[in-house]
């Protein structure tokens, strides 16, 4: 999810801990005065959003939880595992900045700084949130970020410029210089496992956002597009050159937060039951599961008790009924006779979900069973919808990776539209 409100720490240990890595940092960067002179690197532009970037996607969300695209940085350029995050704006890479620095378990050796951190006088600065204890006070002091997330922590770093290698569909390979962060201190404390990745690329609409920035190239449309498949392949895109015709669209709210959020829906079971009325729903890729509102939560889960109370009673008949268990992290879960194998296996006993738009009619984003059940490793089936409070999330209701598997998204900042369509998102790497 977003960038989220940050905590001030009463901590004074923290704190020195956070000054020593902080002191630290800026000795890796006594030269970044330098900067602008020896990080850019020269950088062809196409003509005129002539093509696309398409990056293969892998993950799933169960038992992993997310899904990640490979990116290039640095020359000569190492390999990153990102998560997709289209719930915040600012993409960062484990950081290297010290004997004392707090990282994550990664696949990928963390990215190390070459006297490339950005100045608080840059105008990217101000597009990032900064650290409570650590605000810019200088032109020339490094310019500092931190961002905390609403299901797996924070990250805590320097912005940084370097070299990312991008091949766009038309043959051509460019190298343009971006900023991003550099996290030397990272926080976990979710109930679900930390990702297994080396960063995050935050694909919201910021101006700090790589998308952003590549606009300014003029490497690629302001458009965004992502499939995920249920099978654990899929695509991330940039660009407009891939399409497909049949999306349904609705437009994007406007919010400070640059989130993608849409609506107003109305939230139904079973195709035609009114659940939840007039809900702003957030397509969040950073999100595992779907999360409402409290009110909307315990809506949802009433209405599903009595409609599983009548599935139940007809299973029972059959002498296969379904009994609430306790499975893993996920609070709502069910075992059947025997443990099922897939979601197929079961999904004939629940409703389907639907967002049904007040504006434009007739559009409504399904939610079938497959779109919020999970069958776990002990073969009992669970709910993927969860209850907002329970990440303080407030009022938002947020549409994750869960809801959006097997389902092409696409984000046109351009026209301030959102899309959608079903897809087969294993089969194909592309549009």
């Amino acid at each position: 999810m977003g960038e989220r409100k940050k905590e001030t720490s009463s901590s004074m240990l923290a704190i020195y801990s956070a000054l020593f890595l902080i002191l630290t940092f800026l000795v890796s960067f006594s030269a970044a005065r330098e900067l602008q002179s020896r990080t850019k690197e020269h950088t062809r532009s196409p003509n005129s959003f002539g093509s696309s970037l398409v990056f293969p996607v892998q993950g799933d969300v169960y038992p992993n939880g997310f899904f990640y695209a490979t990116i290039y940085i640095g020359n000569p350029p190492k390999r990153y595992y990102l998560d997709i995050d289209t719930g915040s704006n600012l993409t960062w890479v484990q950081c290297a900045a010290g004997p004392r620095a707090k990282l994550l378990k990664a696949p990928n050796n963390p990215y190390k700084p070459n006297n490339n951190a950005l100045f608080c006088k840059d105008p990217l600065c101000a597009f990032v949130d900064q650290p409570n204890n650590f605000p810019c006070k200088a032109p020339n002091d490094q310019c500092d970020y931190e961002v905390h997330y609403a299901d797996y922590g924070s990250s805590l770093g320097v912005l940084v410029r370097d070299s990312f290698s991008l091949k766009l569909t038309n043959g051509s390979t460019f190298k343009p210089t971006l900023a991003f962060g550099c996290g030397y201190n990272q926080e976990f404390s979710s109930q679900f496992p930390s990702p297994y990745v080396d960063g995050v690329l935050g694909l919201a609409n910021g101006k700090s956002s790589l998308v952003s920035q590549l606009l300014g190239f003029g490497l690629t449309q302001n458009v965004i597009g992502h499939c995920f498949g249920g099978q654990g392949k899929g695509f991330l895109f940039f660009g407009d050159d891939f399409l497909p015709s049949g999306l349904f669209w609705a437009p994007k709210v406007p919010n400070s937060l640059n989130y993608y959020m849409t609506g107003p829906v109305d939230l139904l079971f079973g195709g035609k039951t009114l659940v939840a009325k007039g809900l702003y729903v957030v397509f969040d890729s950073g999100s595992t599961y779907t999360y409402l509102n409290p009110q909307a939560y315990q809506d949802t889960l009433a209405l599903a008790s009595c409609m599983f109370i009548i599935c139940f009673s007809y299973r029972a008949l059959l002498k296969k009924p379904l009994s609430p268990v306790k499975d893993g992290n996920l609070p709502i879960c069910w075992k059947g006779v025997k443990p099922f194998r897939s979601i197929d296996a079961v999904k004939n006993n629940f409703s389907p979900l639907a967002l049904s738009f007040t504006n434009p009619k007739n559009v409504a984003f399904l939610l079938p069973p497959e779109s919020y059940l999970v069958i776990t490793s002990h073969g009992n089936v669970c709910l993927g919808i969860l209850n907002g409070a329970d990440a303080h999330l407030g009022s938002l209701n947020i549409i994750g990776d869960i809801s959006m598997q097997d389902k092409l998204v696409v984000y046109d900042n351009d026209r301030e539209k959102i899309g959608w369509t079903s897809y087969n998102c294993n089969k194909h790497n592309k549009p």
